[in-house]
């Protein structure tokens, strides 16, 4: 049996765009939710425009109503369509929380590190062991397993680990990520810090080459060439620039801790840009921006067919959805077998029951500090 030691710290490989993508995607769910509503035609052509699997296998909660508190797993893939998911873990996983009266949405991460007991999963050949979450997807895909095997697993290894059920699943990957701000037009972004990108830069010629070299230490300058840099100020990003900006956290002063903050930013920025650009009450452009997210969506709605699903989420707004901080944000790091790993604390064990009791809004009362704000 593999021991677990706990280590004073950790240098977290946390997801760059695909947990960004995640709450993107749901956030843009809700808030259009009212306007797809409206227009039957749009709402079948956004339909048709999604990619609909059976994702959640034993995971799913019992029933396919949704008429009462709804908890739907969201996941990030670092994939490209088409590409086969072998091989591929999960990069975010999220737990969309709805309670009863669907007026409002909390969003609960599952640390992607964490230490879980992954059940056998005969269909893909694994044994069942201990790893780290998201390993799960990538046990569950293989032997022809797929996506759909990939995600049933995790489904399950994160029902066992929280002890939650689901009702819908949705897989999100990059493309749909750089499209969807493509759509938008771009962002506009109030960059906090001096962001040096290791993606992108330009050589003496003016032409581009990734100005750092990734090691074991970390990242190396590559001689010859300069980086991309975002400067403190307000400023228009185009979607490159955006997922630059947020993908980086090798070279901030706090780390992952700084990209996380950025990804909240940006989150808030495309919600403010489709509000001005009255894309959320224009169904024309909306269908556009929904019709370039649309491919780079699969969803499990658990029986419960899309108008329900949108109808479910009509009345969320951004005032209205909480993101929490699992472990408080904090790290609580062990090591397994010679990789560092992430446990639950006590405390969100008890964020995971409140889930379960639909009373996260005590939790919230009483946890304040777990509350992400998109500027701290």
């Amino acid at each position: 049996m593999p021991t677990v030691r706990s280590v004073a710290r950790h240098r977290t490989r946390a997801p760059l765009w695909a947990r960004l993508m995640v709450i993107l995607g749901v956030v843009l769910m809700a808030f259009s939710a009212a306007t797809l509503l409206s227009g039957r035609y749009l709402l079948i052509r956004y339909a048709k425009s999604l990619h609909l699997e059976n994702l959640l296998g034993d995971a799913r909660a019992r029933g396919s109503s949704i008429d009462g508190p709804v908890n739907v797993l969201l996941v990030g893939l670092d994939e490209r369509p088409g590409e086969n998911a072998d091989g591929v873990r999960a990069d975010s996983v999220v737990i969309v929380h709805l309670p009863a009266g669907h007026q409002q949405a909390y969003l609960v991460p599952v640390p992607r590190d964490t230490l879980a007991t992954i059940p056998a999963f005969p269909k893909s050949g694994y044994p069942g062991g201990r790893d780290k979450v998201n390993a799960a997807f990538e046990y569950g895909s293989q032997g022809g397993g797929g996506r759909a095997g990939g995600f049933a697993l995790l489904a399950m290894t994160v029902r066992q680990l929280t002890g939650v059920s689901f009702n819908g699943a949705a897989i999100v990957n990059f493309g749909g990520f750089q499209s969807l701000v493509t759509a938008l037009g771009g962002v506009d972004l109030c960059v906090d810090e001096t962001v040096v990108s290791i993606h992108v830069g330009t050589d003496a010629s003016g032409r581009f080459h990734p100005p750092y070299q990734m090691t074991d230490d970390g990242p190396v300058p590559i001689p010859g060439t300069t980086p991309q840099v975002y400067r403190p100020g307000c400023q228009h990003m185009r979607a490159w620039q955006a997922l630059d900006y947020v993908r980086q956290r090798e070279l901030l002063p706090d780390g992952d801790y700084g990209r996380q903050r950025h990804q909240l930013q940006f989150l808030r920025a495309v919600l403010t840009q489709a509000s001005r650009s009255r894309v959320l009450s224009d169904p024309v452009r909306l269908d556009a921006v929904l019709r370039a997210a649309g491919p780079a969506l699969t969803f499990d709605g658990g029986g419960a067919p899309i108008g329900s699903w949108l109808f479910t989420f009509r009345n969320i707004r951004a005032d209205r959805s909480v993101l929490l901080k699992t472990n408080g944000g904090a790290f609580n790091t062990a090591e397994l077998d010679g990789q560092q790993v992430e446990l639950l604390t006590d405390l969100s064990l008890t964020l995971f029951q409140q889930l379960r009791r639909d009373a996260l809004d005590e939790f919230v009362a009483a946890h304040r500090d777990w509350v992400v704000s998109p500027f701290s």
